[in-house]
């Protein structure tokens, strides 16, 4: 595990409830854990993200540089790069009852698959006569939450920045 995700994650605990617990820098919820219908308790799992504001930029002959700006999203376990609007805000929090997934993804590996997500996305905007320069101007690394609920009709889970709620198939 990176040096960045060790200081946003503290070691998981159990409590005398034998329930997870664990100190995690999130991406801000929409949806509050407090606000899941359930018939019992609301259970969370932690998916780790890396978010990267990118810059491509290309040369163009007799004409200036051209910059386009990108945010990737990694999903640090399924091992995925997909287009964000914004880099999230993010805090510090702890929580009860948590499953921390692990991150499948180094530094360097989420930082790798967002390069190659930018360059694909650049060659399918622009034709260009060369590589064009990619640069990371920030990155974040947090979790995102989905809250799992018991309902009379099977488990669900609730993506806590979309609020989209999807069935938990076994």
């Amino acid at each position: 595990m990176s040096d960045t995700c060790r200081g946003g994650v503290e070691p998981a605990t159990r409590d005398r409830r034998h329930r997870k617990r664990a100190a995690l820098t999130v991406i801000e919820p929409t949806v509050a854990r407090e606000d899941v219908a359930s018939t019992g308790r609301v259970g969370a799992v932690a998916y780790p993200y890396r978010v990267v504001d990118a810059v491509a930029t290309i040369e163009r002959p007799l004409l200036s540089d051209r910059d386009i700006e990108y945010v990737v999203s990694v999903d640090r376990s399924r091992r995925l790069a997909v287009r964000a609007d914004v880099v999230p805000e993010t805090v510090a929090t702890t929580l009860e009852d948590v499953l921390v997934v692990p991150a499948g993804l180094s530094d360097e590996q989420a930082l790798e698959k967002a390069e190659d997500a930018v360059f694909k996305w650049t060659l399918r905007k622009v034709a260009v006569g060369s590589a064009p320069d990619i640069a990371f101007e920030r990155s974040v690394d947090a979790y995102k939450l989905f809250w799992i609920g018991s309902r009379p009709d099977g488990d669900v889970i609730v993506d806590s920045v979309r609020g989209t709620e999807t069935p938990l198939a076994d």
